[in-house]
């Protein structure tokens, strides 16, 4: 059994169980797992296995925001399954710190530290990486194996599984590449598409900062009748 096949039989994903059992009985996925598989078992890949898919602890239908990366950080001790996140007590990358910039300036919401973004997932952010595993020092080193047919799969099934208000953030054109996928397939919800510059250094003072896409994903659930996300990750 491949590292894949292995994760999602000993783990379950409530809510995400017939778009898995769908996945793994196409053909891509077995050779997705197959590759994957052998780069555990030949090279450094993050995250740790049993953090794959940690994205998916959040249902489907508790889903009210969604906030697509590129793929995991490829440094040691960082990745940990949800996109833009790392381990309470890791330094938080570059792009990490902006966006907690951000999101202090945009909300008055400060981070107080912390870099672990589960309490985002736990109330309805769905963090997802568009590939879900990477090479240590090798960023996109598993693009075009896979990922991006499973991970268009899951967004199209999460777009289906709920008609409630669904935002969603596109930040660079890496994940700007997905907004087609999510205005097709959400046409039977109210949607939000946040797009701005990418949180990285290199492009967060061009039309990063200010954006402010909290607060817009926050009003737009209030013009919808939806209770607004709350975005603290510190008491």
């Amino acid at each position: 059994m491949g590292v894949l096949a292995s994760q999602l039989a000993h783990n379950r994903y409530p809510g995400w169980e017939p778009f898995f059992e769908a996945e793994q009985a196409k053909p891509y996925f077995a050779r997705l797992d197959e590759f994957v598989t052998a780069r555990y078992a030949g090279a450094v890949v993050y995250p740790p296995p049993q953090q794959i898919f940690a994205a998916f602890a959040t249902p489907p239908a508790a889903v009210r925001a969604v906030i697509l990366g590129q793929d995991p950080y490829h440094e040691e001790g960082q990745a940990m399954g949800l996109a833009f996140s790392v381990q309470a007590g890791v330094k938080a990358p570059p792009s990490l710190r902006n966006i907690l910039k951000e999101l202090e300036s945009d909300t008055g919401t400060p981070a107080g530290g912390q870099t672990d973004l589960t309490p985002w997932a736990k109330n309805g952010v769905f963090l997802l990486n568009a590939v879900l595993t990477v090479e240590q020092g090798a960023a996109l080193a598993h693009t075009r194996h896979g990922w991006e047919e499973f991970v268009a799969a899951a967004l199209s099934y999460l777009c289906a599984a709920a008609d409630t208000p669904l935002a969603v953030v596109l930040w660079g054109a890496f994940a700007q590449r997905n907004k087609p996928l999510f205005v097709a397939g959400c046409q039977g919800r109210p949607l939000l598409v946040v797009e701005s510059a990418h949180p990285s250094p290199l492009s967060a003072y061009r039309g990063f900062f200010g954006s402010r896409p909290f607060s817009q994903i926050n009003h737009f659930l209030a013009q919808h009748g939806s209770p607004p996300l709350d975005w603290r990750l510190a008491n």
